[in-house]
Order: structure tokens, then sequence, then C-alpha cells
């Protein structure tokens, strides 16, 4: 039985999952999900299944895993001998680095029509099953020793999927589609020293994304990148060859001691601009509130007297906050907060006056009866950290040159390999997951199920202003998922394959299997950003 957009079909003895799809007139279909997990189509239609299409969250990384074969492909016809790098989101698709190549306005567009050639030729993605020491000594072969380090590591896997397409044979971790006419919709951009293979977006399926100006998170890429080579890990491989080896702790100091230098950079910035308002916005967990606290004691190290100023007084009462499309109080959007009074009182605080700050009950979930009075000197800068910071419309009584806008996020650099990307939003989803389970009394099942929702907020609310910031800041660390792994895995094991949140949740088992654990929390700094997430933090004592 294959059920596909909420109908149910039969499914005939004896033939695949692509079979089906075909008889049964079924388009877009690029995996399927049986028992909780993704299938490739080439499979036998056995058991019952539902349709993953390019609308569902598995469906879209079956489509970007597969594109970025078929870009190897092209990249091995076009450039050979080139070593190509995939790294984060940018805009609708994924940022892609070259070594070992100068990359030109008309060798991108020389790929971009080989990739068409390939996807027209409807070119099978095929499945090779092969033992650990085949893939180890295929890999090194063809000179990908992160790859074959990296299977090297993980001793309790014995057998690994290559894919097949062309003269290409790679190593995926999860399900690929079953030909590459199933991934036409593209295109190639030049940016910077690289380009960006642009993917189609769940409101468009049928065209690429367009590439938005970001200029300053190419910035921050390009920041983040450098400190991977300062540190000399990239991939995974490096980061457990650091833990086995049993030197983590040296590379942890010099990894904090690059963003104490980040962070007291920006301080500078703050207080060469003389900025009275500074705004730091990010999406969930990235390290915000930590952040604030240390952007606070830097100024403070500069002279500057900062007072941090918390949005979380300026809910409305639960009962006046608009509704989202479910439904429930949206309390992502600005509408949430009593902005004419934020506005109305940060004058008065930037004008030195002395103002009754409200308190929000977050028990009665109403504005409290008490107030708390906030009185700043004349020439203090204002810490407001929170979702809204970088919308204009949070402060548009307060004159643009006094503000200091901040964007941060964990922008996870650290591959599983060149061709293998961890995901920033899988890497904050982690951090979230071990900080709700550990001191919010939040199961890791309930963090999952409402990940869609902040999603849908940062989607909305956060990702379109953060051009709008004068810096940004990347607050992932590159050894955080070898201290967190111990934290989440083995809750995120026990949830059963048949919970509908199986799915999600064996992705990230499946990348933090290939992350040895280090147990030297010790080393860690007690102002560290990871603190906010695994405890002991000296913030919050």
């Amino acid at each position: 039985m294959l059920k596909y957009k909420s109908q149910n079909y039969e499914t005939l003895p004896g033939e695949s999952w692509h079979d089906a799809c075909v008889r049964l007139g079924l388009k877009g279909v690029l995996a399927v999900l049986v028992g909780g997990q993704p299938e490739g189509l080439s499979r036998p239609a056995e058991g019952d299944a539902a349709a993953l299409t390019f609308q569902d969250e598995e469906g879209r990384r079956v489509y970007e895993r597969s594109l970025r074969l078929v870009l190897l492909l092209a990249a091995q016809r076009v450039m050979p001998g080139a070593r190509l790098r995939i790294e984060n989101s940018y805009g609708s698709g994924v940022l892609v680095t070259v070594r070992n190549a100068s990359i030109s306005d008309t060798l991108v567009k020389k790929l971009e029509n080989e990739m068409r050639s390939i996807c027209r030729q409807a070119l099978p993605f095929t499945l090779h099953v092969v033992s650990k020491e085949e893939a180890i000594s295929y890999f090194n072969s063809i000179g990908q020793s992160d790859k074959a380090e990296l299977l090297t590591q993980w001793r309790e896997k014995q057998s690994f999927n290559l894919y097949e397409c062309g003269e290409v044979k790679d190593y995926f971790y999860g399900e690929m589609a079953y030909d590459t006419s199933c991934v036409s919709v593209f295109s190639l951009s030049p940016v910077g020293g690289g380009f960006v293979l642009s993917l189609p977006t769940v409101e468009k399926p049928d065209v690429p994304g367009t590439i938005a100006s970001t200029s300053k998170l190419l910035e921050t890429y390009t920041e983040s990148n450098a400190w991977l080579r300062i540190l000399e890990v990239e991939n995974v491989s490096d980061l457990n060859r650091l833990t086995l080896k049993g030197e983590l702790r040296e590379f942890i100091r010099v990894n904090e001691a690059l963003m104490d230098m980040r962070i007291g950079r920006i301080a500078e910035q703050i207080v060469e601009r003389n900025a009275r308002l500074v705004l730091i916005a990010g999406p969930s967990s990235s390290g915000k509130t930590t952040f604030c606290h240390r952007l606070f004691t830097a100024l403070r190290v500069h002279g500057a007297k900062p007072v941090k100023l918390s949005l979380d007084d300026y809910y409305l009462d639960r009962d006046k906050v608009p509704l989202d499309e479910e439904g429930n109080p949206d309390l992502e959007c600005v509408e949430a907060l009593d902005v004419p009074l934020i506005n109305k009182q940060l004058k008065r605080i930037l004008e030195g006056e002395a103002v009754e700050v409200p308190t929000f009950d977050f028990v009665t979930q109403k504005r409290a009866q008490a107030t708390h009075t906030v009185k700043v000197d004349t020439h203090a800068p204002i810490l407001i950290e929170g979702i809204h910071g970088l919308n204009d419309r949070l402060t548009s009584s307060v004159p643009a040159n006094q503000k200091f806008k901040i964007y941060i996020s964990a922008l996870m650099n650290l591959n599983l390999d060149d061709h293998n990307r961890i995901r920033s939003t899988d890497a904050r989803l982690i951090r979230r997951l071990v900080r709700d389970s550990r001191f919010r009394g939040t199961p890791v099942r309930e963090t999952l199920q409402m990940w869609k929702s902040v999603r849908r907020g940062e989607d909305r609310f956060i990702f379109p202003f953060q051009e709008n910031a004068d810096t940004m800041i990347n607050s992932a660390l590159v050894y955080e998922l070898a201290i967190m792994k111990k934290y989440i895995y083995p809750q995120l094991c026990e949830i059963p394959s048949s919970d509908p949140l199986y799915a999600q949740a064996r992705r990230l088992v499946k990348f933090l299997n290939y992350i040895v654990s280090a147990d030297v929390e010790d080393e860690i700094p007690l102002n560290s950003l990871l603190r906010e997430f695994i405890g002991g933090s000296c913030f919050y004592r």
C-alpha cells in the first residue's frame, strides 16, 4: 500500500516503488517512507509506505543529496582534479567552494550545462552495498582520504552504501532519487571564490530559488572557514582524530580563544561607533543570551557601563497575542510584544530618564503589577537580545546612527566530509534538545515536535532581516558535537520506528554515529557559549 497526498494506492507483487509510481501516474515522488525510514524507489514495493515529495522535509533532503552527486559527476567531466567542498546553506541552496581550480563565470556556466545534460539523460542512481574494507580502499584510491578515515573511525559498522552515477561513485548519508531526471530544477551562480547550487523552494518547486545579496553572511562564512584552517579541522574525521589521540583539550582552548577575539572586536566596534542601543538577534539555540553576557563583559573592558534590557518583559498578556494559522498564540510574531511601549520607553531611557519598565509573569502569562526602574548614563549602551532585534519596527523611535545590530547564529562549518555537510539547523536542534531536556523539563520528543513551528517563525521573523545587521557572528564551536553527543544520542535512539518523529530522530542519530564522544568538559570555560546548553555557566548561577 502506497500513501500519496492522503490517498492510498495498492501495489502489485514483484514491482518496485518506482514501477508502482509510474503505473499509478504519481508525480514528483522522490523516495518513500517505510517503517519510519526513507527508502529509494528502486527497492521492492513491500509493506506500507508514504510517498516523499519535495513538499516533505525528508524529500527535500533526498533531492539535495541526489543533486550533489550530479554536481560531482559534472565536475569530474568539466574540471577533473578539482576538489569540491559542499558547505553551508545559502538562500535556497548550498555554497560550494573549489580547490585546485580557478573559478570563473564561464566555468560555472559550463558546469551548469553539463549538469543539465546529465539530468536529461536520466542516469540511474545505482546502489552498491560494499564491505567497510572495500569502501575504505576505494576512497583512498581516488584521493578522498577524509571519507576513508571517517569510515575507518566508525568501528561498529561493517558495510556501507555507495551510489554510482555515470563514472562517479560516492557515499552519502541517506537515500537518493531514482535517476537524474528527478532533480532537474536547479541553477549555479558564482559567489565569492566558489558558487551556489540553488534548489527550488517549497513555494515554487518548478523553478530554482533566487540568490539574494547576502554579503555579510558570505563574509561570516569566509571568516569561519579561515578559523577551520587555523584549527586544522575541516571534517569530522579531523575532530575525531584529536579526540582519539587525547589532543582535544588544547583544541578547545584555541577554539574558545578565537571566540574571545571575535567578541572583543565587536565590543571595539560598538565603542568606536558610540552606539547607544545594541540589538542582538538570531535563530533558536544560537547562544544569544550567553553572547549578550560576554559582550557586556567585553564592553566593560573598554570602560563602558552597559545595561541589559529584556524584551520578554514587553510581552502582551497571552489573551491579546495574535493567533497563528493553527489557532495558537503566535509568540514569535512582533505583534506579541508591546511595540509602542518599547519605543516610547527606549526613547526616554536613552535620554537619561528613569523609567518604570514592566515585568512579565510567565506563570500567569500576564504583565505583573510590579515594575522595575531602569536609568542609565547618557553615554551607556543598552543591550537587548531577542528574535526581532533586527526589525526596525521594534525600535523605530531610536535614530539609526544610535543603533548597532548584531546577527548571531550557529553556522556549522564542520562537515562530515567534503561532500556531506552538517546542516546548521540540525546542529542548532541538537543544542536545543540538550538544553530543553536537561534544564527545561522538555522531553526530546516534544522538542522535535515543535521544531517545525520554530523554524517557520525563523523564516518569517529572523532570516529576512539578517543582512540588516552591522555585524554577524558565528556562535558554532567546532568541538561542540563531540561534547553534546552523550547527552542526547541515547534519548534519540529510544524513539521507536512507529513514532511519526522517528525519521527526524533517526536523521540526527545517523550523523552523530560518525562523531566520537569526548569526556573533557572540565576544559570548557565557564563563560563558553556551549555552557548555555550543557550547564555549568558562570552567568546562570
